[in-house]
């Protein structure tokens, strides 16, 4: 009884992306129709590079804050956003009641000259935090955060002097990009708080689902692959149902080692499949089972 007291305390929350497409909406709904019924702590949307997907990120944003009722937590990039068009981003969401953003440098746009980097308005996201924080007080900013360094950072210890200038400069709490090593965030999270980084810490989970996913989960977060799950995929990599299980099952294990640990909260990238996010609260949260 007791043990599930305590995971019913731990704040689980989903990542979804938005549709390319305007004529993919219906389908995006349907889709957070499904991930709403499991009752996260809050649904994040990612931001296309650049502003690409702003309009998209304040849509979708808007349908799970009011539609579903659910909080939302709408990402926003810096790297190739001036401060004149961030300020419409965050009135767009407030006019939404959206309240609640995830900070990010994000990566340089293809398109964008050497000469347009070099003249950005931010140059790293603890900039637009403090621009965001003095834009509106009230705004809640969350911030990434990296178990094992941003890829262009050449130290750890570097990476986390940059992690505290975004506490300092006023994140609420902290996402961390995805890990299949539970001891490399473990170690992460010993360090930063040593560091004197005391903000809460959600943890990254990506369940890997194909073979042919991990690669791109690597390119994408520089996370390193443990035996088990290299082992895992030598298995069951050939076999598309059994690989789907087999990565669930390990993105299970991470989860309940994780909360055994009194992580903060878990943040899981769903790639907006429901029936797979379904699959993982029903394992670590029965009472969220859904017919």
């Amino acid at each position: 009884m007791n043990t599930t007291t305590e995971k019913k305390s731990i704040p689980v929350s989903f990542e979804v992306f938005p549709p390319k497409k305007d004529g993919e909406f219906e389908a995006a709904f349907a889709t957070l129709d499904k991930l709403g019924a499991l009752a996260p702590a809050f649904i994040s949307v990612t931001y296309g590079a650049g502003g690409s997907n702003s309009g998209k990120t304040v849509e979708i944003a808007s349908y799970i804050q009011n539609r579903l009722k659910l909080p939302a937590l709408a990402h926003i990039t810096c790297v190739g956003s001036r401060r004149e068009a961030l300020q419409n981003v965050v009135s767009a969401l407030k006019e939404a009641g959206v309240t609640h953003v995830l900070a990010l440098r994000g990566d340089r746009p293809r398109d964008m000259t050497d000469e347009q980097f070099a003249a950005r308005d931010f140059e790293h996201a603890s900039d637009m935090i403090a621009y965001l924080k003095e834009l509106d007080p009230a705004l809640h900013i969350s911030a990434a955060c990296y178990p094992e360094k941003h890829y262009e950072c050449f130290s750890m210890q570097s990476d986390l002097g940059y992690l505290k200038l975004k506490q300092d400069a006023g994140a609420r709490d902290l996402i961390s990009q995805m890990f299949f090593d539970n001891d490399c965030f473990y170690e992460f999270q010993d360090k930063a708080r040593r560091k004197g980084i005391t903000l809460p810490i959600h943890a990254g989970i990506m369940p890997v689902t194909s073979a042919g996913q991990l690669g791109t989960s690597i390119s994408l977060s520089g996370a390193t692959i443990p035996k088990a799950l290299a082992d895992m995929i030598a298995r069951y990599g050939d076999s598309r149902e059994d690989m789907r299980k087999a990565g669930i099952d390990y993105a299970v294990r991470q989860i309940i080692d994780l909360e055994q640990n009194g992580v903060d909260g878990i943040h899981i990238y769903t790639m907006n499949r429901p029936r797979m996010a379904a699959e993982i609260m029903e394992t670590i949260r029965p009472h969220h089972r859904v017919s």
